[in-house]
């Protein structure tokens, strides 16, 4: 079984940074990748970056390009995602997720979810 435990949200100004943290535990290979994903309040949830354990491929959400930065660090089992000048419209509760294989988008690829954590961006 795998656990996965967001940390790190909260409220912040916008142009502000947040580094959101995605602890795993159980079952973990290094042929899985890890994605994030977030939902606002009335939308689908929606893809915002992955990155494959061993870091040599990442993917982002073109909203997010150049502003937030995901990687992996093996040793803790944790995955980061740096968040830079935020923006209102960034405002939602974030979700890690893991599946096997490669990086991918599509929600639905992923089998395990942590229960997120809230980011609120101020203007």
């Amino acid at each position: 079984q795998v656990q996965l435990v967001e940390s790190g949200g909260g409220l912040v100004q916008a142009g502000g940074s947040l580094r959101l943290s995605c602890a795993a535990s159980g079952r973990t290979f290094s042929n899985y990748a890890m994605g994030w994903f977030r939902q606002a309040p009335g939308k689908e949830r929606e893809f915002v970056a992955a990155i494959t354990w061993s870091g040599a491929y990442t993917d982002y959400a073109d909203s997010v390009k150049g502003r937030f930065t995901i990687s992996a660090d093996n040793a803790k089992n944790t995955v980061y995602l740096y968040m830079n000048s935020l923006k209102p419209e960034d405002t939602a509760v974030y979700y890690c997720a893991r599946r096997s294989g490669v990086v991918a988008a599509n929600p639905r690829s992923y089998d395990y979810w942590g229960q997120g954590t809230q980011v609120t961006v101020s203007s």
